[in-house]
């Protein structure tokens, strides 16, 4: 296919920020609002070749150059005025990435030419100096790349409805390195997402979104390649245009985009979404006063990071700088970032790492009417993609779970918490006889945290239900480790998370002893069913279901190796657990009575509680049993109609130390209760029970009871 060509707008007022090919020619646009001139640079034969944008209005600098076809590799350089105290970096001596690059060829090579200001080999010196080594050997090239020559055939969006939504967080080479059925040559890239093997294990696992970790360009930081290591999670952006090279089996900048949009392709026809976890919130340059200018501090400090009245960053991100989405221009950076990932790669929505920081006004604070926060909302693009928030950074008052606007969803991490205390840390606790948090906010998480999310008629779908995440012990982890094990990192064990809300079922790290391997296999699939079966949207970590372990480590940034890499070399209790989590998606996707779009509360017509609490005894839970500590049973019946059939299910959650006697619910209208899934070892499906039948239930174990249910019965009084 020919690139596309687009008719050339009037020469007096800016094009679109960028590359665009039009009729006359390639014309380039760039934001240095501050800038005093900027220069095109290119590579021939007889060195750098330097072209003029000669151009400029309202902070943009654009012009036709004609060299600019697919296949060219260029960078910029800008002159202005050097003035840190007023947040001016600018330095013509360094090379810098256009930030709308669609592609980044070659990798930052760190050493104290990539600097504006003077540095030893250490990155150590005097930042108010400018450098004046010319950093072109040192830094990646921007690469013109031609969008319209792939082939999308028939690709469509999923479009896969909320309700039915089970999200797979994953690494591109985490997922695929190890996978024996992935060709070696392939392993580790993003054609290993394509591959059948892989997609196979998605859709059999039945999950419906893969939600990848950042796969914009970015680069290491230089503490860790100091230490030989790299940042393998990828949260230090270089490019949020391009696509990461390293992840891709192809060599050149166009086979990278084109391997990318392959991989879309063969997930979408699978059925499966293709989330991305992106990262507008900060930069690979670090703070101004000691990181690199690799990009945006030589184009424009000023405009693009909030800086202080001194000129230095306002960090609330931990990372050093906060872009400052407060400039409409860098909102337009990210709005036409996200738009570039689902028009021209077809991606199905987004998860905002430390959301807040994006939406914090003219004060600093959090601002739930955001302009940006607004432009997603309006956007007729963007609003119909699935947009997930992380809703905390590290500024002051940087927790705001629940406080994000529609079509927003969130990461509940009062949910993670709350499962995590009553299955694994007030077992702990009851073990050393202390009390616990008893079954109230367990409840409350199941239910769809409505708490949190039933503001603006938000639903428990605004609610991305999770225990692990790639940041923090694994599900195997959490059961065999009460303290962090991240000495690898280079870090004295001094990073990671100390609020795991973890137990080691008496034994720290690995064990021999079959009842403790027993009892954490079961409290692994506690947390499983647990996460799976709640109101809200799931949230698996890849690698969970095959009981993947990182030896302790909660923080595994920089381990690109087979700490993090999933194996695909299973034991048998690993293959039961997989085929468990296959079959809890498989309940899930049976019942929508677990999956409601509202909160399963109270039912006017035909006049149904949708969802009871019951004692052990099968009692309608009293306010004196809500409130106890030490309680630790609860069963949750799920009852409703749906197209006209009515469906009932008791999750029996048992947190208690012993073996016990539960009594399945009497429910109008259920003449029995079918045991469909339990976490119990040994225990296999299928034991039908009356309704005020005791069942001997193992200790710390959860129950999926699925009611035969009277479809003539409407309405029912509550029992006791």
């Amino acid at each position: 296919m020919a690139p596309r060509i687009r008719p050339r707008r009037s020469t007096d007022r800016p094009p679109p920020l960028g590359l665009t090919q039009t009729s006359a020619g390639p014309e380039l646009a760039v934001l240095a609002r501050h800038a005093t001139a900027v220069h095109v640079c290119l590579e021939d034969a007889e060195g750098e070749r330097r072209i003029p944008l000669t151009r400029t209005a309202y902070g943009i600098w654009w012009d036709l150059v004609p060299e600019l076809v697919p296949g060219t590799r260029y960078g910029l350089r800008v002159d202005g005025p050097w003035d840190p105290d007023a947040g001016h970096r600018h330095n013509p001596a360094k090379l810098l990435l256009d930030p709308y690059a669609h592609a980044v060829a070659g990798e930052v090579r760190w050493g104290p030419e990539v600097y504006g200001h003077t540095v030893d080999h250490r990155g150590v010196g005097d930042a108010a100096t400018p450098d004046g080594r010319d950093s072109a050997g040192c830094v990646p090239r921007s690469v013109v790349v031609d969008h319209g020559r792939f082939d999308w055939g028939q690709d469509a969006h999923p479009d896969v409805p909320w309700t039915d939504t089970v999200v797979y967080e994953a690494h591109v080479r985490g997922l695929t390195m190890r996978h024996p059925d992935v060709p070696p040559e392939l392993r580790g890239t993003y054609a290993a997402l394509a591959h059948p093997a892989v997609i196979e294990h998605l859709t059999g696992l039945g999950v419906t979104s893969l939600e990848l970790l950042p796969v914009h360009a970015f680069t290491s930081e230089p503490a860790l390649v100091r230490q030989g290591l790299s940042n393998y999670w990828g949260y230090n952006t270089l490019g949020f245009f391009a696509p990461h090279a390293a992840y891709a089996a192809a060599t050149d900048p166009q086979g990278v985009v084109d391997e990318v949009k392959t991989a879309v392709k063969a997930l979408h026809a699978a059925g499966i979404e293709v989330l991305l976890d992106v990262v507008y919130n900060h930069t690979a340059e670090q703070s101004g006063w000691d990181g690199p200018t690799l990009s945006w501090r030589g184009l424009d400090n000023r405009t693009y990071y909030r800086l202080d009245a001194r000129g230095r960053d306002i960090d609330v991100t931990g990372c050093g700088n906060t872009l400052d989405v407060r400039e409409p221009l860098v909102a337009r950076m990210v709005l036409d970032s996200m738009r570039h990932w689902v028009e021209e790669f077809h991606v199905d929505g987004f998860r905002f790492d430390l959301a807040p920081a994006l939406a914090r006004g003219r004060d600093d604070a959090y601002d739930r009417d955001h302009a940006f926060l607004v432009a997603l909302q309006t956007d007729p693009v963007l609003s119909r993609t699935k947009l997930v928030a992380e809703p905390w950074d590290v500024g002051v008052h940087g927790w705001r779970t629940g406080q994000f606007p529609g079509p927003f969803a969130e990461w509940n991490d009062r949910y993670r918490d709350g499962v995590r205390s009553f299955w694994l840390a007030d077992v702990g606790r009851a073990l050393r006889g202390q009390p616990g948090h008893g079954i109230r906010d367990l409840a409350t998480r199941l239910a769809g945290s409505a708490d949190l999310f039933a503001r603006d008629d938000r639903g428990p779908l605004a609610s991305v239900n999770f225990v692990t995440a790639h940041d923090g012990f694994t599900g195997a982890d959490l059961t065999a480790y009460e303290t962090r094990r991240n000495y690898v990192n280079g870090e004295d064990n001094r990073d990671g998370h100390d609020d795991n809300r973890s137990w080691n079922h008496g034994v720290e790290g690995p064990s021999h002893d079959p009842d403790v391997l027993a009892a954490r296999n079961r409290s692994i699939r506690n947390l499983l069913a647990t996460t799976l079966l709640s109101t809200g949207v799931p949230m698996l970590l890849a690698g969970d279901e095959l009981g993947r372990t990182q030896e302790g480590n909660n923080n595994a940034y920089n381990q690109d190796n087979q700490l993090t890499w999933l194996s695909w070399d299973l034991r048998p209790w690993q293959r039961e657990l997989l085929e468990d989590v296959r079959d809890l998606l498989a309940l899930r996707r049976e019942l929508p009575v677990l999956r409601p779009a509202e909160f399963p509360l109270y039912d006017a017509v035909p006049g149904r509680v949708r969802l009871r609490w019951y004692d052990e005894w099968a009692g309608i839970l009293t306010e004196t049993e809500w409130s106890d500590p030490w309680r630790r049973t609860v069963t949750a019946v799920y009852d409703s109609l749906h197209n006209g059939d009515r469906q009932a299910v008791a999750l029996v959650l048992h947190g208690g130390l012993s073996r016990d006697e539960i009594v399945a619910p009497w429910v109008d209208g259920v003449a029995s209760w079918t045991l469909r899934w339990t976490s119990e070892a040994d225990v296999e499906p299928g034991e039908v029970l009356a309704p005020g039948t005791a069942r001997s239930t193992s200790p710390t174990s959860l129950t999926v009871l699925v009611a035969d249910v009277d479809r003539d019965v409407e309405t029912f009084p509550d029992h006791r």
